[in-house]
């Protein structure tokens, strides 16, 4: 027989499975507008970077949600080892999250702009603006 807490938890995570979070969304938000603006390319050089297509909105709906919470609770917080030390300012880990992921995001873009061809690239100036 399981307890009443057990199933509460099993209903809890399954609507945590049912509802999307804000980072799923964007995801696929950010994966839709990729596709669409890299569907240009051959459809050899398409299939191929699939997997740089997803990371890239991966990171980018990182991003949006850690740049989010550093609007919020800022890029620093005070910290202290014990009770007996007194506290300092030090980077808050999401923002080394942020700044690592977003720089990854940066490579992946310009490395997918690398493979568009330079009339394509032209629209997509023009689309993105």
């Amino acid at each position: 027989m399981t307890s009443v807490n057990a199933e509460t938890a099993r209903d809890e995570n399954e609507k945590v499975k049912e509802e999307p979070t804000k980072a799923a969304k964007l995801e696929r938000k950010e994966l839709n507008r990729l596709r669409k603006l890299y569907r240009s390319l051959p459809p050899n050089k398409f299939a191929l970077v699939q997997g740089l297509i997803q990371e890239a909105a991966r990171l980018r709906a990182r991003c949006d949600v850690l740049w989010d919470d550093l609007q919020y609770h800022g890029e620093v917080e005070l910290f202290s080892q014990s009770d007996d030390v007194d506290p300092y300012e030090r980077e808050r880990p999401a923002s080394r999250i942020y700044t690592a992921s977003n720089k990854a995001y940066q490579t992946i873009i310009k490395q997918l702009d690398a493979m568009l061809p330079e009339e394509a690239e032209k629209e997509l100036r023009f689309a993105v603006d």
